[in-house]
């Protein structure tokens, strides 16, 4: 406090207030006693209580065998089948568009704009395209050499090009149009893809787990995975 005697008067100014501090110790973190339980509780995350947890009663319970379900095992069976049947045809088969399979081009200014194939298929450039439109094949004509024949002088009247054709043709007696896989199995067909199925997943099976009791041939014995 300061204490003025200026002009025979005083005054009196007090001293700057500063808020004290208070120094909080680890008892003052915790609840206080009586504090309103019920609201803890209410707040509480439910759950269940690990004495009410129950065991499942499992011993009416019997495992089927995929054998044991008709429709599913020939569904299976049927997938295998096609799956190897597509995998045959893409190593042995060549594509309707190979280079070898080519039946004539259609030419413009010497660009080519168009190429037919054997199987009737046919490419083209986008300008090409505009110009040819929308299409129908003539009646009878559903795929060889004779419908690349017509697609090819279409194209080229319409783009006005020209046709040329190529030393890979071949005549529509000599086509032989793509053997379409029957989907139609017999039971004994269905049964000997099932097993062979079940043969090749045991064979994967035997094969992804045959590490694990390897012996070391170096050391001449077995790894301990226990040790």
């Amino acid at each position: 406090m300061i204490t003025s005697m200026a002009n025979a008067g005083s005054y009196l100014r007090p001293t700057q207030a500063y808020p004290s501090k208070t120094t909080l110790t680890p008892a003052d973190a915790l609840p206080a006693a009586g504090a309103d339980a019920g609201a803890t509780a209410a707040n509480a995350k439910p759950g269940i209580p690990v004495s009410a947890v129950k065991a499942l009663d499992i011993s009416g319970l019997k495992i089927i065998s995929i054998r044991d379900i008709p429709e599913l095992r020939d569904r299976m069976a049927s997938n295998w089948l096609r799956m190897q049947a597509a995998n045959s045809a893409a190593v042995t088969d060549v594509p309707d568009n190979a280079p070898q399979n080519i039946y004539a081009t259609v030419k413009v200014n010497g660009k080519v704009v168009a190429t037919l194939y054997n199987a009737g298929s046919s490419a083209m450039t986008n300008d090409a395209a505009g110009k040819v439109g929308d299409w129908q094949d003539p009646p009878g004509l559903i795929g060889g050499p004779d419908l690349a024949q017509w697609r090819a002088e279409h194209f080229a009247k319409a783009v006005g090009g020209t046709v040329e054709k190529a030393s890979t043709a071949i005549t529509q007696s000599e086509w032989k149009p793509r053997e379409t896989t029957s989907t139609d199995y017999t039971r004994a067909q269905l049964d000997a893809a099932f097993e062979a199925m079940m043969a090749e997943r045991q064979t994967a099976i035997m094969q992804r787990y045959a590490g694990y009791s390897t012996p070391h041939e170096s050391s001449g014995g077995y790894t301990d995975i226990n040790a």
